[in-house]
């Protein structure tokens, strides 16, 4: 189970219960843990809320994850859409134990996530260097054939598993359905180890019922939905994982503690 608690793309002031200073961070990192979750996918504010890379912020922000959780520390190499890619490259100086990477470009509602061929093999490279376990974010179908291009011109990552995030329902990628998902596990390359998926807005019950039927793992958290319900808005992130859990339990499993989500991932 992973939590995504802040993102990038909602305001504190159009949601303040999104946890954007670090003390709200930590503690939403914690209470996360308590209830099951395995990982923290983070990206991190300024002192005005807004998205930043900051490069002494993120690594402050891994060393107080680290500090106060036992959770895997995962860092967004995504940053905003308007984040330059130089700055997104050197969030591995950080030394987060995983880092998101994704597998190309994509429109994203009415902006353009850049992703450009050049840039995610500079990355990679930099990730196994510097011994950091990426996490293979897939929008779309083309994006999972890219990551096989990726893995036969670069070899395994850091840790010799191969671990995907299946991103559904964004505008601009693949539909938050069953099917889709159905169909993008099955392009998977045959290097893959473990996949979760994460069901944006209204598609998140549809993509956790859909991966826990085909045995994969779970996203969730404020970064990609803000209601429980229509009209219920989440009130902390929390209450996602808990939910997140109980779907799992009724499927008869168990969510990953931190030391298993860190085995199966083949972190440092």
């Amino acid at each position: 189970m992973t939590v995504a608690p802040t993102g990038a793309e909602t305001s504190k002031a159009d949601c303040p219960q999104l946890p954007t200073t670090l003390t709200e961070l930590v503690e939403t990192a914690q209470r996360c843990e308590a209830a099951g979750a395995a990982m923290v996918h983070v990206h991190i504010r300024d002192d005005d809320h807004r998205p930043s890379l900051d490069p002494a912020r993120l690594a402050d922000t891994v060393a107080a994850l680290h500090e106060n959780t036992g959770l895997v520390v995962q860092l967004s190499t995504g940053g905003s859409v308007h984040d330059p890619l130089d700055s997104r490259l050197a969030v591995l100086d950080a030394e987060p134990d995983s880092c998101s990477l994704t597998m190309g470009t994509v429109n994203f509602g009415d902006d353009v996530f850049m992703n450009p061929w050049g840039f995610i093999c500079e990355l990679y490279q930099a990730s196994q260097d510097k011994q950091v376990v990426p996490e293979f974010e897939l929008f779309d179908l083309g994006q999972v054939h890219s990551l096989a291009r990726l893995l036969r011109r670069y070899g395994l990552p850091y840790g010799g598993r191969v671990h995907c995030d299946l991103v559904m329902n964004v505008p601009g990628g693949m539909d938050g359905t069953a099917d889709a998902l159905v169909a993008a596990v099955a392009a998977l390359p045959p290097e893959t180890t473990s996949w979760s998926a994460t069901g944006i807005g209204r598609s998140t019950l549809t993509v956790a019922l859909a991966a826990l039927s085909k045995g994969g793992h779970l996203r969730v958290g404020m970064e990609d939905v803000l209601t429980l319900a229509k009209g219920v808005p989440v009130e902390h992130n929390e209450q996602l994982v808990t939910r997140a859990v109980e779907l799992g339990r009724l499927a008869q499993r168990e969510p990953m503690t931190p030391a298993e989500a860190r085995e199966l991932l083949g972190t440092r």
